[in-house]
């Protein structure tokens, strides 16, 4: 109940003690601050997926200043020499308003990231987005084969079909490439599961998946029981360091971070920035409560 409550009143203080939760967690408010932080995070052998935050828009207009920002965002990480690709989500480019608007919109991000022979993420977000994200990422991966993939989350029920299904469109050449995690959306237990040893069971058995059929995983969580499964996975499989990698976000278990990059795993990290930062983190805290805390433990013990 204390952490209802906390995430209902959070989005009426002032956003000023709101950043004191979210800066750890969050790389700034500009694309300099991305830049930045992308680099330190170079340095320390991470590389990066640089996301500007933002969902659910109302209007077409906001997708087409979305869309400018992402080509800006692209253009200058590339003149900077970030190691990294980039996230967006569909609602961030209309999906819920005009699912072919959100497709030609992101379908030129995914174009401009290709100039530079780099990749687009396409994030899954809650459930009435999930035939729309799945349809519109086979659209894009014809086009763009090697430029673009997509996020499935282990929660989800259906989760292990939509691999199997889209095995169609996967080649030895061209892999197909996911962001696998457990999800953060409040979904019915009809079509997710709730349990935690539950959604473990089902992570390691989609990542167990993709490594037995030659699928790219992008294994990203922060959870030692998911990991320490991967690492058994890895090592019956035995792929190649360039055919899987680890992810976390940013501000996040650093030490667990740097415990996988000494094991000799590839890490990235997913860096969130912009000016809809505060929206991004009332919203997580509706979606899930418990994330208050980690405001306790944010603000009064500094994480």
């Amino acid at each position: 109940m204390l952490n209802k409550l906390i995430a209902a009143m959070l989005p009426f203080f002032p956003k000023k003690f709101v950043w004191l939760f979210a800066k750890p967690y969050v790389s700034g408010k500009t694309v300099d601050d991305a830049i930045k932080a992308s680099k330190d995070l170079n340095s320390k052998g991470c590389m990066v997926t640089l996301d500007i935050l933002g969902e659910f828009i109302k209007t077409l207009e906001e997708a087409e200043a979305n869309t400018k920002e992402y080509i800006d965002l692209i253009e200058k990480a590339e003149k900077e020499g970030v190691d990294g690709n980039y996230s967006v989500k569909p609602t961030m480019f209309g999906l819920l308003i005009d699912k072919d608007a959100c497709y030609n919109h992101i379908r030129t991000i995914v174009a401009k990231a290709a100039e530079y022979n780099n990749f687009i993420r396409v994030d899954m977000e809650d459930s009435p987005c999930t035939d729309m994200t799945i349809e519109m990422y086979r659209k894009l991966k014809a086009e763009f084969p090697k430029n673009v993939g997509l996020v499935l989350q282990a929660y989800m029920k259906r989760t292990l079909s939509d691999l199997e299904n889209l095995m169609d469109i996967h080649t030895e050449e061209v892999p197909l490439n996911y962001r696998l995690c457990k999800g953060i959306y409040i979904e019915p237990a009809e079509i997710a599961y709730k349990k935690y040893d539950e959604v473990n069971e089902h992570f390691i058995e989609d990542i167990d998946f993709c490594l037995k059929n030659g699928v790219y995983p992008a294994i990203a969580t922060h959870d030692k029981p998911v990991i320490e499964g991967a690492y058994k996975l890895l090592e019956k499989y035995n792929p190649s360091k360039e055919k899987y990698e680890f992810q976390m976000l940013y501000g996040v278990t650093p030490k667990l971070r740097q415990s996988i990059i000494d094991n000799g795993h590839r890490m990235r990290v997913y860096v969130p920035y912009g000016e809809k930062w505060f929206g991004y983190t009332t919203r997580r805290l509706k979606e899930n409560p418990k994330m208050a805390n980690a405001i306790i433990k944010a603000i009064f013990f500094k994480g």
